[in-house]
C-alpha cells in the first residue's frame, strides 16, 4: 500500500521523457577515451587480465593478484568486451558493463518503487529520475567501477523485499539475489549494510521466510569463495583479512560525513527527511506500514555503516537506493513553495552550466574567450583541438532536450524532478560530447607509457618499481606491456621505476634516464632509473 493512502498517486511522468532522460545519463561519457587515472584504469587492469586468460578467479593487476575487489563485475566486462572486440577496443567494450549495470539499477528501482506503493505508476517512474538527478552517482555510472553492480544487487533486495508481504517465495528469492549478488560484485563492505534487512520478515513472523532468505543469500554469495577455496585457498585467506580490516568499525567525528552526505545525496535527503517527518506527523506506524518500514530500515542500516567507517562516497553509496525509495514517495507531497525552489534552483544552475560548457568548447575550438583558452592550454599543455561536426551537431541535439524540458513540460507535482534528472544527465552529456578529447588528454597514461616503452627498449629486462600505484601498474601494463616487481623480488634488476613528487629523491647507486607523466600533473611524475 502506499506510504500515505490520504494523498493521491502522482501523475506519471512521460514514459518516454523517462527512457530519454535515462538513456542519454547512461550513454554518454562511457565509450571514447583510455582507462583514466585512478579506479577507472584499476578495474580495467583487473579485466584485462581475464580477458587475456590470466585466471578468472584471483583479480590481478598486471599479472599480481589484488585484493581490492571481487571479481563478478571484471568477468562481465571481460565478456563484454570480446563480445564487442569486432566494434570497440577493449577500454570502451569493458566499460560497457558499467551501463549495463545501471540500466539494471534504475529498472530495479521502478520495480521496487511501484510494489512498495501499491503499484502507483507516477511513483514508480519518479524513482530512476531521482536516481539519474542524484550527484554522488554521476561519476561511478560512467566509469569502470563494480559499485553500481552494487546497487543493481541492492535494488534486487528491495524488491524482495517490497514482494514479501503478498508474494513470499518470489520475495525471498529476490532477496537473497540481491544480498548475495552484492556481495559477489563487491565484498563484505558492500554487502554488510544490506544484512540487516535480512532480519525484515521478523517484522512479519514469517519465520520461514526468515530462514530461507539468509540460507539462499549464503548459498549465493558463497559461489566465488567455495571455487577459490577449492582452486586457490591461500588467496581466499589472504583476500578473507583483507575484507575484514576493511569493514572494521572506524569511529570518527562526523563532520566529514555530513559534508559529504551533503552533496553526495543530494537531492534525496531532504525529501526523504520530509517524508520521515510526515509520517510522524501522521502518526503512521512503520512497523505496520511496509512502504515506509522497508526504505526507512534500509536508510537507517546504511546510514549507520557510512557514519562508522571512513568519509568517502564509497562507503556513502548504500544510501542510494532505499533514500530514492523513500523520496519517490514524497514528491507530491512536498509543499508548492519547495517544489519550486528546486525546479527554480535547477532551472538557473543547469542553465547556467550548460552555457558554460558551451563557453569552454568554444575557448577549445575557436580561441574566445582567450583568458579561458589560456587556462584549458594551461592544464592540458600540448593538446591540440580539433572541431569534430558530429560532436557538435550531437551537443545541439542535446542542448535541445534541455530547451524542451525547460519549455515543454506541464506543470505537475514531477516537473521539478524531471528538470533536475535532465539538468544532471545533459552537462554531463555535452561535457563527454565537446569536451572528451581535452579531459582524456589530461587523464590517460598512454603517452607516459609510450615514453616508457621507448626509453627502456623492447628487451629491457626485469623492472623493480618504488611508490607505483595500482592504477599506473594497470595502465603501464595495458598500454605497453610494461610490468614491474616489488623491490623485495628484484634486487638483481637493472631498472627502477620510481613515482615521486615534483621534488626528485636522492638514490644512491642509480641514474636517472627518464622522466613523463600525465600532462598537467605536476605533483604526480614517473622517473626511470638505471643501476650504476
Amino acid at each position: 500500500m502506499p506510504a500515505f493512502p490520504d494523498s493521491r498517486p502522482i501523475q506519471p511522468p512521460r514514459p518516454w521523457l523517462v527512457l530519454l532522460l535515462c538513456g542519454i545519463y547512461l550513454l554518454t561519457g562511457v565509450i571514447g577515451h583510455d582507462p583514466w587515472k585512478s579506479e577507472d584504469a584499476i578495474h580495467l587492469g583487473v579485466a584485462w587480465g581475464i580477458f587475456n586468460g590470466e585466471g578468472w578467479l584471483v583479480p590481478r593487476i598486471a599479472g599480481e593478484p589484488w585484493m581490492g575487489t571481487t571479481p563478478a563485475w571484471h568477468w562481465v566486462a571481460a565478456i563484454l568486451a570480446r563480445l564487442t572486440s569486432w566494434a570497440l577496443p577493449f577500454h570502451d567494450g569493458a566499460r560497457l558493463a558499467t551501463p549495463a549495470f545501471g540500466a539494471l539499477l534504475l529498472l530495479g528501482l521502478h520495480r521496487a518503487a511501484g510494489l512498495l506503493h501499491g503499484h502507483d505508476r507516477g511513483t514508480a517512474l519518479i524513482a530512476p529520475l531521482l536516481a539519474i538527478g542524484t550527484l554522488g552517482l554521476l561519476v561511478p555510472s560512467h566509469l569502470a567501477h563494480p559499485a553500481i553492480a552494487v546497487l543493481a544487487a541492492t535494488s534486487a533486495a528491495f524488491i524482495g523485499l517490497a514482494l514479501l508481504p503478498q508474494q513470499p517465495a518470489p520475495g525471498t528469492a529476490w532477496l537473497a539475489l540481491g544480498v548475495g549478488g552484492a556481495f559477489l560484485f563487491g565484498g563484505l563492505g558492500s554487502v554488510a549494510p544490506l544484512l540487516p534487512l535480512l532480519l525484515l520478515p521478523a517484522v512479519r513472523r514469517q519465520w520461514l521466510v526468515l530462514f530461507f532468505a539468509i540460507y539462499l543469500s549464503l548459498a549465493v554469495a558463497s559461489i566465488w569463495p567455495t571455487l577459490l577455496a577449492l582452486r586457490i585457498p591461500e588467496h581466499l585467506t589472504a583476500w578473507w583479512r583483507h575484507e575484514l580490516d576493511g569493514a572494521a568499525l572506524r569511529l570518527a567525528f562526523p563532520a566529514k560525513h555530513l559534508k559529504l552526505l551533503g552533496w553526495f545525496t543530494w537531492p534525496l535527503w531532504p525529501i526523504a527527511i520530509w517524508v520521515a517527518w510526515s509520517a510522524w506527523r501522521h502518526r503512521r506506524h512503520w512497523r505496520d506500514d511496509w512502504s515506509l518500514l522497508v526504505p526507512m530500515a534500509g536508510t537507517l542500516s546504511a546510514l549507520a555503516w557510512f557514519l562508522t567507517h571512513e568519509a568517502r562516497p564509497l562507503n556513502a553509496m548504500p544510501l542510494v537506493v532505499p533514500l530514492c525509495l523513500l523520496a519517490a514517495a514524497g514528491v507530491d507531497r512536498l509543499r508548492r513553495g519547495a517544489t519550486g525552489a528546486l525546479d527554480w534552483f535547477g532551472m538557473m544552475t543547469f542553465t547556467l552550466v550548460t552555457g558554460l560548457v558551451w563557453l569552454g568548447a568554444s575557448a577549445m575550438l575557436a580561441g574566445w574567450p582567450p583568458r579561458v583558452a589560456r587556462n584549458f592550454v594551461k592544464l592540458a599543455p600540448g593538446f591540440v583541438a580539433e572541431v569534430s561536426v558530429p560532436a557538435l551537431l550531437a551537443g545541439l541535439a542535446i542542448t535541445a532536450v534541455w530547451g524542451l524540458l525547460l519549455l515543454r513540460l506541464p506543470r505537475s507535482s514531477w516537473r521539478a524532478t524531471a528538470r533536475w534528472a535532465g539538468g544532471v544527465a545533459v552537462p554531463w552529456a555535452l561535457v563527454m560530447t565537446l569536451w572528451l578529447p581535452w579531459i582524456d588528454h589530461g587523464r590517460t597514461n598512454r603517452s607516459a607509457a609510450a615514453g616508457l616503452r621507448k626509453a627502456i627498449g623492447q628487451d629491457s629486462g626485469c623492472i623493480v618499481r618504488s611508490g607505483l600505484g595500482a592504477s599506473q601498474r594497470a595502465s603501464l601494463d595495458y598500454f605497453a606491456g610494461i610490468r614491474t616487481l616489488p623491490r623485495s623480488a628484484g634486487a638483481d634488476c637493472r631498472w627502477l621505476l620510481a613515482q615521486e613528487g615534483s621534488r626528485r629523491n636522492a638514490r644512491p647507486g642509480w641514474k636517472e634516464v627518464w622522466e613523463g607523466g600525465r600532462p598537467g600533473d605536476r605533483h604526480e611524475r614517473l622517473r626511470l632509473y638505471l643501476r650504476d
